[in-house]
């Protein structure tokens, strides 16, 4: 009698317990497209990380700088943290109309941008599995871009990747288009081995001889291969930047409103790879997310927020877009633009008006009429 309750307690305790194959089908039922393992630890970036900082590469992007110590250490983060579990969600999608994108009055935004807000898709799911963990008496964390998480650097000690010379997680099934999150906790998982072998160890390795990225960069981000100067990158400029943009930047901009693909694009990993995943939540509508440059620059503050707030797009908010809409118009706008950015110039927001003005003079030129109305 005492063996067979034993061996029922057993059973039981078996069905209960939290394993790397349970991790793996929770994660598929929460429509993630794969999910690793690494063991809680100092990053092995963390080095790296220092030395990026310590180059002010992070721009106005404080936050980073903050505690950089507990970002790269998770067990400072979860007390008695024993893994690190990184999910990927692919946001791959059709290519984009070439008639819409294409057309330099209209203004490109990055892939990821083209649906619901990033954050608000994953982190449901992240904390679903999370209180799964926690109902067994584990502690854990869940964050999706929102907190001290390296997340790319744990996605490729997870072995879901590797990081390319763009900087950038690569699964080599799948391409870069993909959102990472991830969950510190307490639970004794064992660790699935690093996407390369070798000296790809950290991460790095399966990009061979190709530079691609680094020379199609049009503002010449990459300080070295894997190091993105942010102050440089587009989608920190037209983003993160709240101040205004560089000058000397401004043309390399293009018409790239809101982030910036050109790195991805240019992957052979993506060209030949990308697919999309299992959850299709992002689509490309270009009247959202590749509008006329001209009507952009119309939008009052209840025109951006109808159109924009469901997006990860509202981060900018209508003083960011509309100065990279002037920006864009610029670059590539022609004299029918010429009214909205004189327009524009008795914005309420003087960021709108000096980009505005900075935008009429560069079509002025263009058209040989310049006028100097640029500061």
């Amino acid at each position: 009698m005492i063996g067979t309750l034993a061996g029922f307690d057993l059973c039981w305790y078996k069905e209960r317990m939290i394993t790397r194959e349970r991790i793996s089908e929770w994660a598929e039922e929460q429509g993630f497209d794969a999910v690793g393992v690494a063991t809680a630890d100092e990053a092995l970036h963390r080095p790296a990380f220092d030395r990026w900082l310590a180059a002010g590469h992070h721009g106005d992007m404080a936050w980073l700088a903050r505690d950089p110590s507990r970002r790269a250490d998770p067990r400072q983060v979860v007390d008695g943290a024993r893994s690190v579990i990184m999910f990927s969600l692919s946001y791959f999608t059709e290519e984009p109309d070439p008639v819409y994108w294409n057309d330099p009055a209209r203004g490109r935004m990055a892939r990821y941008a083209w649906g619901p807000d990033y954050h608000e898709v994953m982190l449901p799911r992240l904390m679903r599995i999370k209180e799964r963990i926690e109902a067994d008496g584990h502690g854990a964390r869940a964050y999706v871009d929102t907190g001290p998480l390296l997340e790319r650097t744990w996605a490729a000690q997870a072995g879901l990747g590797f990081i390319g010379r763009n900087a950038l997680l690569i699964r080599p099934t799948a391409g870069s288009f993909s959102f990472l999150g991830g969950i510190i906790c307490s639970l004794d998982l064992a660790p699935d081995p690093p996407a390369t072998e070798g000296g790809a160890r950290l991460g790095k390795g399966n990009c061979g001889a190709c530079t691609r990225c680094l020379t199609a960069c049009p503002t010449g981000a990459f300080a070295a291969p894997y190091v993105v100067d942010s102050r440089r990158c587009i989608s920190y400029l037209t983003i993160e930047l709240k101040r205004s943009i560089p000058v000397e930047l401004r043309p390399q901009l293009g018409n790239w409103i809101y982030g910036c693909d050109v790195c991805q694009e240019v992957c052979p990993w993506v060209r030949r790879f990308s697919q999309p995943g299992r959850t299709r939540f992002v689509a490309f509508d270009p009247d959202r997310f590749c509008p006329s440059l001209t009507e952009l620059m119309q939008l009052d503050d209840d025109g951006f927020r109808a159109r924009y707030r469901d997006t990860p797009i509202r981060r900018t908010k209508r003083r960011g877009l509309l100065r990279n809409a002037a920006v864009a118009l610029g670059n590539g706008g022609g004299r029918e633009a010429l009214p909205v950015l004189r327009a524009a110039l008795s914005d309420p927001e003087p960021l709108i008006q000096t980009h505005a003005a900075w935008a009429i003079e560069q079509i002025e030129q263009r058209d040989g009429t310049a006028r100097g109305l640029h500061p």
